[in-house]
């Protein structure tokens, strides 16, 4: 009797302590798993992970990394637009950040390697080529027919030489903007018909139907891909571009030094 009591005793204890023990083995593989997870994500991961789980309704962040600011991360998201935020991700902010000892806007420095467009890949075949002088240095524009700054910069265009310029059509103002842009393209000539419309307002011909206006649907398509969201947007032969209708002596000088 009592031997089989202390053989019922020793048997229980022995089945508690073993799971105890394997509730503590268990806990303790889980904390530690927590640990891991924990110290294998980067100041960056983190700061993105508490940026998307408070603010629902941002863009897709394609990247955080550090600024030369301590304690500050720059949060890229799509656009492409910066922000920056702390490293607990409780504060947002945007604006330019400068680097005053080497006088350089960092943030107008990256978003323009953001936007940087590989001149060489761009579709010609859908642009109006226009050829000043020998056409030597080469831009393309983006313009949209109803849009009046483009009128003024088209009127600077007209004093540019040596210079190739690939006129996209990007009708982004509205269906009048699209019907002016194909019946430009279908044009017997295309750059006559652009010119008259954007220096004289003398208004093209209407398209024949069976024009093939494909090449604005690409063109718009293009637009978005690149980011191009106004009028006009000039991109250089190194890829970086311009957007709104800068000065002639502006325009002159970065076609010198970007192309």
């Amino acid at each position: 009797m009592t031997a089989s009591l202390g053989q019922f005793l020793h048997l229980n204890f022995y089945s508690l302590m073993n799971f105890k023990a394997k509730l503590l083995a268990s806990f303790v593989g889980l904390c530690l798993s927590l640990s891991a997870c924990a110290q294998n994500e980067t100041p960056e991961q983190l700061v993105k992970k508490r940026l998307t789980e408070r603010l629902a309704n941002l863009p897709e962040i394609s990247s955080v990394t550090a600024s030369p600011l301590k304690g500050i991360y720059e949060v890229v998201i799509e656009g492409p637009e910066i922000y920056y935020t702390d490293e607990k991700a409780e504060y947002l902010m945007r604006g330019d950040l400068f680097d005053i000892v080497n006088k350089v806007n960092l943030t107008e420095a990256k978003t323009e390697k953001l936007t940087t467009v590989a001149f060489k890949d761009l579709p010609t075949k859908d642009a109006i080529t226009i050829v000043r002088g020998k056409g030597t240095k080469k831009i393309a524009v983006f313009e949209d027919p109803n849009c009046g700054y483009c009128k003024r910069f088209e009127a600077d265009l007209q004093k540019l030489d040596d210079v190739t310029i690939y006129l996209y059509l990007y009708p982004i103002l509205g269906s009048d903007s699209t019907v002016k842009s194909k019946n430009i393209w279908c044009a017997a000539d295309k750059n006559k018909a652009w010119q008259a419309w954007m220096l004289k307002s003398e208004p093209p011909a209407t398209a024949n139907t069976a024009c093939n206006t494909e090449a604005i649907t690409r063109n718009v398509e293009l637009g978005k891909k690149f980011k191009i969201t106004g009028t006009p947007t000039v991109i250089f032969q190194n890829g970086t571009r311009v957007p709104g209708a800068i000065p002639l002596e502006k325009l002159k000088e970065a076609i010198a030094e970007r192309s």
